[in-house]
């Protein structure tokens, strides 16, 4: 049913009661991914055998239209997930659910979960009730804060996309960050004196264009590291800048890279998470 294995995986675990109390989802596409739990939340709830088309119940109508109060789907309030997202998901899941099996919650951008709001939901993950089911989604599961990520299963939901796409950007916005990553990452490997403002923030002052940035900077080394260990890559981002370093190199740029993604989720000055960043990547070249 599935073009992702994972799910149908899922839906057996569910017939065999043996499905997790909460699942950490890395995916490319957050849109298409909560399109197939929504799905899979149709399957484990429908009374009969799920048909795409069945016009029995109201409960696919419910949950396509976003009104099945047992579902709630948590998305980033400006740069985080606010404490008070979580005590208000607490609250109205207090209750077991009236028309379906299973109060669901799904967390969109998970790695946007400060350490306020990851804390309030420590007491569905560690002391699960029955009957409740949560997704965290995320581009990246590494930048997830570690008090989630182990105490979830961790599935992978990769899709057919474009990078215009995962990100929600034009060409021309790609385009522009590819040339902006290139400058930077040339002035840092050549040892040039940075002027973050100059160089970056008076083209790019705002919080998410740094962080698509940043994100495609990660791309561009993982996409390196999958040439290295020779696995399939993408050749269009590897000629966003041009790399010939060795294994060793491109994971602590990656390390480097994932770090300061994962400082972005706190309302931490930009202009210092760059400069730290072009330290840090010139220190690994001085050990």
């Amino acid at each position: 049913m599935f073009t992702n294995t994972y799910l149908d995986e899922l839906v057996q675990k569910y017939r065999e009661n043996r499905l997790a109390h909460a699942y950490l989802i890395e995916t490319n596409n957050l849109e298409k991914a909560n399109q197939d739990i929504l799905t899979l939340i149709k399957i484990i709830n429908c009374e009969e055998e799920y048909q795409p088309t069945c016009q029995k119940c109201n409960l696919c109508n419910l949950i396509n239209l976003a009104n099945l109060p047992s579902i709630k789907v948590i998305n980033p309030d400006g740069i985080s997930i606010k404490k008070n997202q979580i005590e208000e998901l607490k609250q109205d899941f207090n209750t077991m659910p009236i028309y379906s099996k299973y109060n669901v919650y799904i967390i969109n951008n998970a790695e946007k979960l400060n350490p306020s709001s990851a804390n309030a939901l420590l007491k569905f993950l560690e002391e699960p009730t029955p009957g409740i089911l949560g997704f965290f989604l995320t581009p990246n599961k590494d930048i997830i804060i570690d008090t989630i990520k182990s105490r979830c299963q961790i599935l992978t939901l990769n899709y057919s996309t474009t990078l215009e796409e995962e990100l929600n950007i034009t060409t021309d916005q790609k385009e522009a960050y590819y040339q902006k990553i290139n400058e930077f990452l040339k002035a840092i490997a050549t040892n040039q004196n940075i002027n973050i403002k100059t160089l970056i923030l008076n083209d790019f002052p705002e919080r998410l264009d740094i962080l698509n940035i940043f994100q495609i900077i990660l791309k561009l080394y993982y996409n390196y590291y999958l040439k290295l260990t020779n696995q399939i890559y993408d050749e269009s981002l590897l000629n966003i800048y041009p790399l010939n370093e060795n294994l060793a190199l491109i994971n602590q740029k990656m390390q480097i890279t994932t770090k300061i993604l994962t400082n972005m989720s706190y309302n931490v000055n930009i202009e210092l998470i760059l400069d730290k960043y072009v330290l840090e990547m010139r220190g690994i070249y001085e050990h």
